[in-house]
């Protein structure tokens, strides 16, 4: 594998119609203390860690199910603990060797891009990851929660209630819309502390496949996950800012400068803010991709030498 070199930081937009993009425990889309709808990290890993699963990749922390637990219940079917699952990818228990579990480590695309807490009876091994993906707020201000009543074609199983001869009601809650912009970057140095360690000789740290997996995620994950609740959900656009190799360059996150509202039927990102940090980082800058949905949004962000693609196709688009 090719060891990437070069740090990226960008934005993810996910637009979610209808869909509840990020449940939390009561069933609502998930919000702060303040109200506002956002979209926690790990939303949008799942959501990629899925893509990853589909194509044959291993995926370390993902849910998976087995048959059987304790006594009596060898027909049962229960998700699998941590070391169950690493047993399960690479067919053996966990080690006592340290670095022979790295190594095992490194081969998940999970683990190589977003890191591992790794806290099982032989090893104790925690790996902060080279991308780092922050929350994705709703930046569309005109959104609503909307709540479904449901029929079941059952009947309420308790007893007890006044209802058990009734067929039961349940809700589904969505967002009409939704527009959730999440930031990212890319520290390919994170894993080099582990490089030359004895028994991890050809382990090279972070590598351009990996980030190439993370980039394909990033741009068609959530479009992929159609799940009850995640349809309606999909990559709206995605922005790659490729530094060049070993210079000084650090960003914040990006999306505190995006707004979006609509224009024409059209979704709406102006990322135009962000255009005067981009041009006091210039000459750090090796390349700046631009990947859109050119069907349903406009992405405003007027600076020159920016690559367009249609996130769809992969083939170059103008910019409106």
């Amino acid at each position: 594998m090719t060891k990437k070199k070069n740090r990226v930081v960008g934005l993810i937009g996910i637009v979610s119609r209808m869909a509840n993009w990020n449940a939390d425990f009561s069933g609502n889309p998930k919000t702060t203390s303040n109200g506002q709808i956002f979209g926690s990290d790990k939303a949008l890993k799942y959501s990629i860690k899925r893509l990853w699963e589909e194509q044959g990749k291993k995926v370390l922390y993902i849910r998976s199910y087995k048959l059987g637990g304790g006594k009596g219940e060898s027909e049962k079917i229960q998700p699998r603990d941590l070391a169950e699952r690493y047993e399960y990818l690479f067919g053996e228990a966990v080690s006592k060797s340290s670095p022979e579990v790295l190594n095992r480590l490194f081969q998940c695309v999970d683990v190589m891009n977003f890191g591992a807490t790794f806290a099982v009876k032989e090893q104790n091994i925690g790996l902060t990851g080279p991308v780092q993906i922050g929350q994705g707020f709703n930046k569309y201000e005109e959104s609503n929660i909307e709540v479904q009543d449901i029929l079941s074609p059952f009947r309420n199983s308790n007893e007890k209630s006044e209802d058990k001869d009734a067929t039961s009601i349940g809700k589904k809650i969505t967002a009409d819309e939704c527009h959730y912009i999440y930031p990212f970057s890319v520290n390919p140095n994170c894993y080099d502390g582990f490089v030359g360690l004895p028994g991890m000789e050809g382990f090279e740290g972070y590598s351009e496949e990996a980030y190439e997996a993370f980039k394909e995620g990033a741009l068609i994950g959530a479009t992929i996950l159609n799940t009850n609740s995640k349809s309606g959900a999909e990559n709206a656009f995605s922005l790659f800012i490729s530094f060049k190799y070993g210079v000084p360059a650090y960003l914040p996150n990006l999306d505190p400068y995006v707004k979006v509202y609509k224009q024409e039927g059209m979704t709406v990102y102006d990322l135009s803010a962000i255009i005067p940090i981009l041009r006091d980082v210039q000459a750090y800058i090796e390349k700046i991709e631009l990947y859109v949905n050119p069907y349903a949004t406009k992405v405003q962000l007027d600076y020159p030498g920016i690559e367009t693609l249609n996130i769809f196709t992969r083939q170059e688009v103008a910019l409106v």
